[in-house]
């Protein structure tokens, strides 16, 4: 075994300026697209809170009423507990 690993060490060559060159290209375009990818991801989210702020500020105020209970409930009580 230790003499087919050294017959096999004996074949690597060393790393060329070339390989280290490309590889340090394709690192930076890799790092380039993770930086694109997350400020779109940022544009994105910033895009989509921005346009449900503007369509909640759109709405009239009477229209969309959560509770529509205008008595106040009585002392003790919990009202509207389980109703639709």
């Amino acid at each position: 075994m230790r003499e087919a690993l050294g017959a096999r060490a004996e074949q690597v060559r060393p790393v060329t300026p070339t390989y280290r060159r490309v590889s340090a290209s394709w690192r930076r375009r890799e790092h380039k697209r993770r930086l694109i990818l997350a400020v779109l991801a940022a544009v994105i989210f910033a895009a989509a809170d921005a346009i449900g702020l503007w369509a909640l500020n759109q709405a009239r105020v009477d229209s969309h009423v959560i509770f529509s209970e205008t008595t106040q409930p009585r002392p003790g009580t919990i009202a509207g507990v389980g109703q639709p």
